[in-house]
């Protein structure tokens, strides 16, 4: 097929109403895209014959009450071997949809706010980004996990070819990568907004941003390039098949072709904003605009649009309006330009742009390479873009128009600078994030500005000028928005939207609990370890690591053999639903240590005699089993007052609450109700990253023993998130008592969680949990108990299974196929390694 190695125009489809803001190639039909509009629409376009080019409407979906802002296409499966097309909008949902009906199959509901990003993986994941600040992984219709850590709008997300890795760009300026719901890297390098992100293989990824460039990164955080050419806000990148080629559009009116890491080619439109790319399997690119048009450029020279269309869509770039305060086309002076025997001089490159004088006018003209000639890109209007007369001042900056916004008739106003240069949707959003305003607002105030700015912004006015729900224009350069009055989109009687989208306030987390996650851990921290024969040493017991084979993995018990073991491949170490508990201890010890520690305490700690007499009894009670005793109230009481002793010297008294936490009375008096809340709230701060190691592995394993009781089970799966949070936080600590504690935490969790299907966002805290754990933890008896946490989690749930593969878990447990010692490790992976084919 000839290739004349230059795009030009295949064809253009007018087939939606308002700005396509998303396309995407399907696996079905061949050669089809799907696009999506602010006209509440999604469309599949299948290509016509080869006599008559262009594309027709196969079928259009419905589903959103408001604006599509992005699309993504969920790879073919056994139950839809077709695909499924999903699509994210201003309505904050995600509906999916099938080719063989218009309503969604079924919608995903969780994020606050606008959902802008959507990605698909492997096994039907789906990533989705939003201006709630968050990203969150979906599974078939559940939301595994959320996504936090940026700190404004999640503009961009992708899924890496590599299981696990996800990568999201931000308002923040900054790109994450995560992997099993964990951020592992946060990219800086950008000066303003990311707005896309695409994968150009397993190691590296390209971004683009409101600041004109794209970057070039690797997945370790290295920026191996930056291209410059764009000269606005640059929306969307796609890469060719080559692996190395890409494209890109944005608010300069352009699709740049990028070859060999140069722009080699410069397409203008006759549209101000160019919103979104996607490469077609022919090599083609479909690109949509501001202007409802979906435009196609092929190389191939048996796809190029006939010369009517040709000349059709050189007259109407023609036609369009060039702002010069844009600055895409440098500083004018009228007085200074040639007239047009300049165009007799070929160009330097292709897409150099020329200005010429024609009367009282000035043209704009593009070089182009393939035609070997001046193409008039439109007449530009307006003074020079160093003319600032009629700016006005606001903030020590310079606007074209500062409006006033009145909350509350005879309230205070508020000001919404505004350039035409910029996207009305954006400025109208960082308007209400910078105001505390509630983002329902935004279609509102958007339109309002593109109302007020007519005759100024580049290109035709959009359609979209009046109320889309009202039909009414604006009148005045002031207007109200209070709750009385009209709310878009308020009829649709959706909540929660109340608080700041963009901080991230009162949302999925505790904030307490929250504020701390994250930090790094200090391992330089003294450690408590008490040398001497004989002596008191926290964690110092038996840990439960026994030879496979010879007893219970778990209780060193007599139950299995190593012959059976060796012949048979049944499977003996999951799903494990009875809690495993920390039961060894010397109370001898732990008491002599207490005595010790109080008797060297400040005079305000010391504790008194009549205490240390109770905690003795509390202690002997609890740890034999064979007792007839029961703990008194004034025992629980006191061991609740001693664990807030100071910090230094509490760890004896961890260490009774950790035995005594087994027994029914002091479980359901100190888990149930506040006290449980109280309990667990004590714990976590003790599980501080900056905490002493001895409290932090004392704290984990208080926890383990509170699944014995039913009160300590309802306690932990209500506070599931947080718990499971902070211990994950540990797992950088290098002390293996404490990774054999956490490990056994995210454990009991899976056991608890095995056989409740509906649980899936909590089973997806246990894989994400214990796969990072897995990246640090040496010890053999924590990576085997990881590994009976992942087979638990997994075990009957499909959609745990699924989720499992896509967080890479096959891969990442691999090497520990073939350990030998202790032989249990390598039959529990092989073993789940099964699970997961």
């Amino acid at each position: 097929m000839a290739s004349s190695n230059i795009y030009r125009l295949s064809c253009s489809i007018p087939g939606h109403e308002m700005d396509v803001r998303g396309l995407a190639s399907t696996f079905f039909p061949e050669g089809a895209f799907v696009s999506v509009s602010r006209d509440r629409t999604a469309r599949v376009w299948v290509p016509n014959s080869s006599e008559t080019r262009g594309y027709s409407e196969m079928h259009c979906m419905n589903g959103h009450t408001n604006f599509v802002s992005c699309v993504c296409i969920i790879a073919p499966n056994e139950t839809y071997p077709r695909g499924l097309i999903a699509t994210g909008g201003n309505d904050n949902i995600i509906c999916v949809f099938s080719l063989d009906r218009p309503d969604p199959l079924f919608t995903l509901k969780g994020h606050n706010n606008t959902v802008c990003s959507l990605s698909a993986g492997k096994f039907g994941t789906l990533l989705s980004g939003s201006w709630d600040t968050t990203a969150k992984v979906w599974l078939s219709d559940k939301c595994m996990m959320t996504l936090q850590g940026h700190t404004a709008a999640v503009w961009a997300v992708v899924i890496l070819p590599e299981q696990g890795l996800m990568l999201t760009g931000s308002a923040d300026k900054t790109i994450k990568l995560w992997k099993a719901g964990r951020c592992e890297r946060t990219f800086s390098g950008h000066e303003d907004c990311v707005r896309g992100l695409a994968v150009v293989n397993d190691v590296e990824f390209f971004s683009c941003s409101n600041d004109a460039t794209i970057r070039r990164w690797m997945v370790t955080g290295e920026c191996v390039q930056v291209y410059y050419s764009h000269t606005n806000y640059i929306y969307s990148v796609a890469v060719f098949p080559n692996g190395q080629d890409f494209v890109s559009t944005g608010e300069d009116r352009t699709v740049r072709i990028w070859k060999k890491g140069e722009c080699t080619q410069t397409i203008r439109l006759p549209t101000q904003s160019v919103w979104c790319c996607c490469v077609l399997p022919n090599g083609d690119i479909a690109v949509g605009a501001s202007d409802g048009i979906i435009r196609v450029f092929t190389e191939s020279e048996e796809r190029v649009a006939s010369p009517q269309d040709l000349q059709a869509f050189e007259d109407e770039l023609s036609k369009a309006t060039i702002d010069p305060k844009t600055g895409d086309l440098g500083d004018i002076k009228i007085e200074d330009l040639p007239g047009k025997e300049h165009l007799n001089e070929p160009g330097n490159r292709d897409g150099q742009t020329r200005l010429i004088k024609e009367g009282t006018n000035v043209e704009a003209y593009q070089w182009s390479m393939s035609d070997g000639r001046w193409v008039k890109i439109g007449d530009v209007v307006g003074g020079s873009s160093k003319d600032s007369s009629k700016k006005v001042m606001f903030e020590g900056k310079e606007y074209d128009f500062v409006f006033t916004i009145d909350v509350n008739e005879g309230g205070p106003s508020m000001k919404l600078p505004y350039n035409v240069a910029d996207d009305p949707w954006l400025a109208a959003h960082n308007f209400l994030q910078k105001n505390d305003l509630n983002p329902m607002f935004l279609d509102q105030v958007a339109n309002f500005i593109i109302e007020n700015t007519k005759g100024h912004t580049l290109g035709p006015a959009p359609a979209s000028a009046v109320d889309p729900f009202t039909g009414k224009r604006p009148k005045s350069t002031v207007f109200y928005l209070c709750s009385g009055r009209y709310i878009p989109g308020s009829a649709d009687g959706r909540d929660g939207l109340g608080t700041d989208p963009f901080t991230g306030n009162s949302f999925l987390y505790d904030n307490t609990v929250m504020a701390k996650l994250g930090k790094k851990i200090n391992v330089a921290k003294s450690v408590y370890v008490l040398v001497g024969a004989g002596r008191y040493i926290p964690g110092s017991g038996p840990t439960g690591a026994i030879p496979a084979g010879v007893a219970d993995p778990f209780t060193g018990r007599g139950a299995y053999s190593s012959a059976a073991l060796q012949k048979s491949v049944t499977n003996i170490y999951y799903p494990k639903t009875d809690g495993v508990m920390f039961e060894q201890a010397n109370p001898t010890q732990i008491l002599a240590k207490l005595r010790e520690l109080n008797a060297n305490a400040p005079e305000d700690h010391r504790l008194h005699d009549d205490v240390l007499d109770n905690l003795e009894k509390l202690l002997f009670t609890v740890s034999d089993s064979k007792s007839q005793d029961l703990p008194t109230a004034d025992q629980i009481s006191i061991l609740w007052r001693t664990i807030h002793w100071p910090e230094d010297i509490v760890f004896p008294v961890l260490d009774i609450l950790r035995l005594a936490v087994r027994h029914p009375e002091v479980n359901a008096q100190l888990c149930g109700g506040t006290e449980g809340a109280s309990l667990c709230n004590h714990l976590l701060g003790l599980m501080s990253p900056q905490g002493r190691p001895a409290n932090q592995m004392l704290a984990l394993r208080t926890f383990c023993n509170c699944f014995s009781g039913s009160h300590g089970r309802s306690l932990l799966l209500g506070q599931r998130e947080a718990v499971l949070s902070r211990a994950a936080d540990l797992r950088s600590v290098c002390n293996k008592n404490i990774h054999v504690a956490l490990a056994t935490l995210v454990l009991n969790y899976a056991g608890i969680l095995h056989g409740r299907t509906s649980e899936i966002e909590a089973k997806a805290q246990c894989l994400s949990v214990a796969s990072s754990a897995l990246e640090v933890v040496q010890d053999k008896e924590a990576v085997f108990r990881l590994l009976v946490a992942l087979g638990t989690t997994v075990a009957g749930d499909s959609t745990a299974k699924d989720l499992a593969r896509s967080l890479g878990v096959n891969s990442q447990i691999t090497k520990y196929a073939t350990v030998s010692d202790p032989a249990k490790v390598g039959e529990c992976c092989r073993l789940l390694l099964d699970e997961l084919q």
